[in-house]
């Protein structure tokens, strides 16, 4: 039986991992598009449940008829369910949507707060949400535990924790706080494009020989580059209008072949 691996190794080698990982993607960064603050904190709450993809599809309408909270709070709300219901669970996003507007028209001055405490105040609005907003629009050092950044941090033994709060505690304490946000878009990317929840293409996955769960998944080279998802798989990656650095093509609008 193999000797456990130390808490220092795993530190050791979970950072690797983050270095490694920054020289595959240098091109990382959020998949959702934004101008400011308030269209991310909008964006990500309509991430739920769906694609950044269908997110970046549905927003330039939305924004379009309501580019400031006063005018989202002010939203007929069957009017804002129906230009946000290709993103799904339209009526209970549209809900928070209208009161997170008003409560940032009410208690904000119409701005979004650059805390953790005055974020996760607003309707519909958890830590995950937060961490994003205050991490991409306010240059505050977060960590994103979505579902991608759960499976593999579980996958490559950095924890064995599943609540999201917990996950957030343990990889908080591997790295430094300046790398918490690059540290979630690359792990983000990394489940996105190779290591997939179902099958994971572990025979093109550049930090192979650094996991301890190589073999879950697809090792044969050739059929696991067929895996390969967005640029990786010559794909348009999800943002309609992604950085200038990022090597895949735009994703098309909705309604747009393709």
């Amino acid at each position: 039986m193999p000797k456990a691996e130390s808490r220092l190794a795993m530190v050791r080698r979970a950072r690797r991992i983050n270095r490694e990982l920054a020289e595959v993607y240098p091109y990382a960064h959020p998949e959702l598009d934004f101008v400011n603050p308030f269209q991310l904190l909008v964006a990500t709450v309509l991430s739920a449940q769906t694609t950044d993809l269908r997110v970046n599809q549905t927003t330039p309408a939305l924004f379009a008829k309501y580019p400031t909270p006063e005018d989202m709070a002010a939203a007929v709300p069957e009017e804002l369910e129906e230009i946000i219901r290709p993103t799904g669970f339209f009526r209970a996003k549209a809900k928070s949507l209208i009161g997170l507007s008003a409560a940032l028209r009410d208690n904000f001055g119409g701005e979004v707060p650059g805390r953790l405490k005055d974020l996760v105040t607003l309707p519909g609005v958890g830590r995950k949400t937060a961490n994003v907003v205050l991490g991409n629009a306010f240059g505050v050092p977060g960590l994103t535990v979505d579902t991608h950044f759960g499976r593999l941090v579980r996958r490559w033994k950095w924890t064995e924790q599943e609540d999201p709060e917990k996950v957030e505690a343990e990889i908080a304490a591997i790295f430094p706080k300046s790398e918490w946000t690059m540290l979630s878009h690359r792990i983000i990317f990394h489940g996105r494009r190779i290591c997939h929840a179902r099958k994971p293409a572990c025979g093109a996955c550049p930090i192979s020989h650094l996991c301890p769960s190589y073999g879950e998944g697809e090792t044969d080279p050739e059929k696991a580059k067929k895996l390969l998802k967005y640029e990786l798989g010559g794909q348009p990656g999800q943002r309609l209008s992604p950085p200038p650095d990022y090597p895949g093509a735009s994703a098309p609008p909705l309604g747009a072949a393709g």
